[in-house]
């Protein structure tokens, strides 16, 4: 059953926003146009900022009278969130923020930028999922995952599941799509008055090897797990098998994406359930989800000389033990690793990483962290050069396809530089 109505095609929504508000919104859209205008970035964060400012209580009136829809977890919640709003692109125009900034700064810039829209998808930060969901009350909250990622700024996995599963128990209203393979997702959605279970699976068990509510060991066996304490793996209503989805109502629909990986099957599991919840058939949001094939900048090839370079994103070890998979087991692999504030200064998670499977094949590290991955490498036993520069190693390796993988800053900066945002 749908959990709110959505507008037919072409429709729009109108709503009249206090003088305050309206203030804001121009302030934001002025702001961010100077932030592009002089290269300093495409202007999301300062805007929203500025929007703030001018109104506190802006993100709550720029929600009000939308459908929102909020998608978060430590992995996927950019590809999800694109994901949703090309399904919902067919009913009308949707509020997005596209440039993954997830804070509420960047959530009140997508709002700002999109008044008109009917319709918001927004990718949360998972620290601010409480605070942004009570401003916005959701129609619809999508739980991805949950594992360690930047722990100098985002603390011990278990204390953000409390906060999550404390912050869905005060949403009686919300539909909450989450991920019964995750123990830590399924502890926070057992606090909803309005689950929707899908098995999409889950790549990384270590962070969830003790149950999030008695911290007694969970139990796996097959597919299934549980606790002594009685916490346990929902029945899930949709089912995700490799690249075949079951739909609640017992369809088997094939996938046929173009972006790689069991981790984009899982995020289109996600985003499908939800958009069912919407009111949009499982066989037309499908439809929708064939035609992507990135996800800003993602997976795209673009050429760097006389070298066909595929840049990925990898920040934690979760997201690593999903991308290692998908690389081209005949192309060289350069790596970059910085640890500015958005990446977490703590680099640690670089142990976590299986890089023992890069064996046999040209590596580089780069980035600012270059010398702190090579120490990861060494201790691999994986043979690499190094060069703080990522592009700039690049003009040592043969001419032909290579796999370009960078945490977050690394990866912007590198979108950058080759002209992609």
């Amino acid at each position: 059953m749908a959990t709110s109505s959505l507008p037919r095609a072409g429709e729009r929504t109108v709503r009249t926003l206090p003088a305050r508000t309206r203030l804001a919104v121009t302030g934001a859209r002025l702001a961010a146009a100077v932030s592009r205008g002089f290269g300093a970035g495409d202007g999301g964060m300062i805007g929203g900022l500025v929007a703030l400012k001018l109104d506190p209580a802006a993100l709550r009136r720029l929600g009000h009278g939308r459908v929102v829809v909020l998608v978060t977890g430590t992995n996927g919640k950019t590809t999800t969130a694109l994901m949703l709003s090309r399904i919902l692109e067919s009913r009308g125009p949707v509020a997005l923020n596209a440039d993954g900034a997830n804070m509420p700064a960047g959530v009140a810039a997508a709002l700002a930028a999109r008044p008109d829209a009917p319709v918001a998808v927004l990718e949360v930060d998972e620290n601010y999922v409480p605070y942004v969901a009570e401003q916005l009350r959701p129609a619809c909250l999508v739980l991805l995952n949950l594992s360690r990622d930047q722990l100098d700024r985002t603390g011990e996995v278990r204390a953000l599941e409390r906060e999550l599963r404390a912050a869905v128990s005060r949403l009686p209203e919300t539909t909450v799509v989450a991920n019964c393979d995750d123990p830590l997702i399924a502890s926070v959605g057992a606090a909803s008055e309005r689950p929707v279970w899908v098995a999409a699976g889950q790549g990384w068990h270590a962070d969830a090897l003790a149950c999030a509510r008695c911290g007694q060991a969970v139990r796996r066996e097959g597919a299934d797990w549980d606790c002594v304490c009685g916490l346990a793996r929902p029945v899930p209503g949709w089912t995700l098998d490799g690249d075949v989805l079951t739909t609640a109502d017992g369809h088997e629909l094939t996938l046929g994406l173009r972006l790689p990986g069991r981790a984009n099957a899982a995020n289109a599991a996600a985003a499908v359930a939800a958009a069912a919840q919407l009111g949009v058939t499982p066989l037309a949001a499908v439809a929708r989800l064939r035609s992507i094939g990135d996800v800003a900048g993602r997976y795209r090839r673009t050429a760097v000389g006389a070298h066909a370079a595929r840049l990925l994103l990898a920040k934690n070890p979760a997201g690593w033990r999903e991308t290692l998979p998908l690389l081209d087991p005949r192309a060289p692999v350069v790596i970059a690793v910085n640890s500015r504030e958005a990446d977490g200064r703590d680099v640690s998670w670089l142990w976590d990483v299986p890089f023992e499977q890069l064996r046999g094949r040209p590596v580089v590290a780069t980035g600012e962290r270059a010398s702190d991955l090579a120490v990861r490498l060494l201790y691999a036993e994986v043979p690499h050069t190094t060069s703080r520069d990522p592009l700039a190693a690049l003009a040592d390796l043969p001419p032909g396809p290579v796999e370009l993988v960078a945490n977050y800053t690394a990866f912007r900066n590198l979108k950058r530089r080759l002209g992609d945002g």
